[in-house]
């Protein structure tokens, strides 16, 4: 159950179409779904505004087709996402689901029609090694209701290519920045603009930037004021922070909840 279906029962009590009680046992329903392998959180969009998305590593093909099944039977206003998703269960997906939009590049799958797109999300990466996340994170932005720009390849060694780019960092409700290496951009980035940020380090680099941890320092103690940052090669809890910020700036007294509208546009 999500925000919509709360509000659309609890007008039906006022037009008298369904009675009371029917109305509570909806509410007081389990807000789980016990799979016998996993318990689906059934009520995260009424509690937050969104679904609960499947972490599909670690998980058999099986197992992540069936989740995604539940939660599209539990919001079908909203997609069902999965993330990280392996080369097996990839192809799970698109075989069990005809309206699967799959992202091999993110590692990522939507299933069913997207929300239509409110506020506009930035995704910078400093370049094409860092493809992977900032995909997943423009991935999951999209997936959670806010339209998406991508700008690749303006890392800090060139750092003309970032300026001439300054007027589109700067139209964007959210800005979400992507680097490895030294992890300088979303310093240099937030420097440029007040745009709401959040960073993603990545694990792209030499011996000593120790799998993205330099990157993550760097971030995190960046000398730019508004910068936040999420953990290594997090694309996901950026493309959901990110989201959200830009749904709320467009619609700051609207619900939280976004309903399907839109055709899907993730790829194929």
């Amino acid at each position: 159950m999500d925000r919509a279906q709360v509000r659309e029962l609890l007008s039906r009590v006022a037009a008298g179409v369904t009675d009371v009680d029917t109305a509570v046992k909806a509410l007081v329903a389990e807000p789980f779904q016990d799979l016998g392998f996993a318990r689906l959180d059934t009520h995260r969009a009424l509690r937050t505004g969104d679904p609960e998305v499947v972490y599909a590593e670690g998980k058999t093909a099986e197992q992540t087709v069936e989740l995604l099944a539940a939660l599209r039977e539990a919001h079908p206003g909203r997609p069902a996402i999965a993330t990280r998703l392996a080369g097996k269960a990839a192809d799970a997906v698109r075989e069990a689901f005809a309206d699967a939009a799959i992202d091999h590049v993110a590692r990522a799958a939507a299933i069913g029609p997207l929300p239509d797109p409110v506020g506009t999300v930035c995704v910078i990466a400093a370049g094409t090694s860092d493809a992977a996340v900032a995909a997943e994170a423009a991935f999951v932005t999209r997936a959670f209701g806010a339209g998406v720009t991508r700008i690749d390849d303006v890392g800090v060694a060139g750092i003309h290519r970032l300026l001439a780019v300054a007027d589109t960092i700067d139209a964007a409700d959210c800005l979400i920045v992507v680097a490895g290496m030294e992890g300088a951009l979303p310093s240099v980035v937030g420097g440029l603009t007040g745009v709401p940020l959040v960073a993603v380090p990545t694990s792209v680099g030499y011996g000593t930037s120790y799998g993205g941890l330099a990157a993550l320092l760097a971030m995190l103690n960046s000398c730019a004021p508004g910068v936040v940052v999420t953990n290594i090669d997090n694309g996901f809890g950026a493309g959901v922070f990110a989201a959200r910020v830009a749904r709320r700036a467009q619609t700051p007294d609207a619900p939280a909840d976004h309903t399907a509208g839109a055709a899907t546009d993730l790829g194929a």
